[in-house]
């Protein structure tokens, strides 16, 4: 996988790879990645890439043409063929299905975008996607480009030590959170491991798992559930889940009976 990063800030996201999970996979050669500063691709002493937007009003607009220089440099640095992308609210939000399919392709182009925005030209005529990660704005696009870059990359074979990590995440089953999880050591100030962990009892320690991860999509993010692909037993766990709930003072440390 070869990521492409249009952006003022190169050093930004150069450090934003080095490190974790995605240094490894550069280190490893899993993916490759280069940075493109549209500066470079002015033709105007004062290097210009921005203007004010036709029509008044605050902010400046990124210019077509440096932009387009740099993109037309980035895809010529490979024949593998380029999907690019422009985070932006305005985009669709990203999902985790979104990430294994994006995962799927040979190269990506992001174009981080500073300032007001992008001249609309630009992004009708260059852009194949927008992508959101959430109803908020940031200064620019290069932390949502680290973000795609580090959920896609940690997907791509041979990246995580155990592929298995990357399977039972929040959202690798459609519309589900994950479930707790607990470490060494067993007891402490701050409470103990819930026992029927210790059993050794592979199949309860599955049902608890997925009692867990219904009962905290619930409480967290309870709009999921509606186009969750739930069986009978889920339905019956919720079920008494919401019975829990409901009670004026409830523990919410006590184990599901599974």
């Amino acid at each position: 996988m070869r990521f492409d990063v249009i952006t003022l800030f190169p050093e930004f996201v150069q450090a934003g790879v080095e490190l974790g999970v995605v240094g490894r996979a550069l280190q490893r050669a899993v993916i490759s990645l280069q940075t493109w500063n549209p500066r470079d691709f002015t033709t105007d002493p004062y290097r210009r890439i921005d203007d004010r937007t036709f029509g008044g009003g605050p902010g400046m607009v990124m210019m077509v043409e440096p932009l387009a220089r740099a993109l037309t440099a980035a895809r010529e640095a490979s024949e593998e063929p380029a999907w690019v992308i422009h985070p932006s609210p305005k985009g669709r939000p990203l999902t985790q299905e979104r990430v294994r399919q994006l995962a799927e392709l040979p190269r990506i182009v992001m174009i981080a975008s500073r300032y007001e925005g992008v001249d609309q030209r630009f992004l009708d005529r260059y852009v194949d996607e927008e992508i959101s990660l959430g109803d908020y704005v940031l200064a620019g696009g290069e932390l949502p480009a680290l973000t795609v870059i580090e959920a896609v990359t940690r997907l791509l074979p041979g990246v995580l030590n155990d592929a298995s990590s990357a399977e039972q995440d929040s959202f690798c089953e459609p519309n589900m959170l994950d479930c707790p999880h607990y470490t060494r050591p067993e007891v402490l100030p701050e409470g103990r491991v819930p026992p029927l962990l210790l059993s050794g009892n592979h199949a309860l320690i599955a049902r608890w798992r997925r009692a867990m991860q219904l009962r905290d999509t619930l409480a967290l993010r309870p709009d999921l559930l509606s186009a969750a692909q739930l069986s009978k037993v889920d339905m019956k766990t919720l079920a008494w889940l919401k019975v829990i709930e409901s009670q004026e003072n409830p523990n919410t440390s006590q184990e599901i009976d599974v």
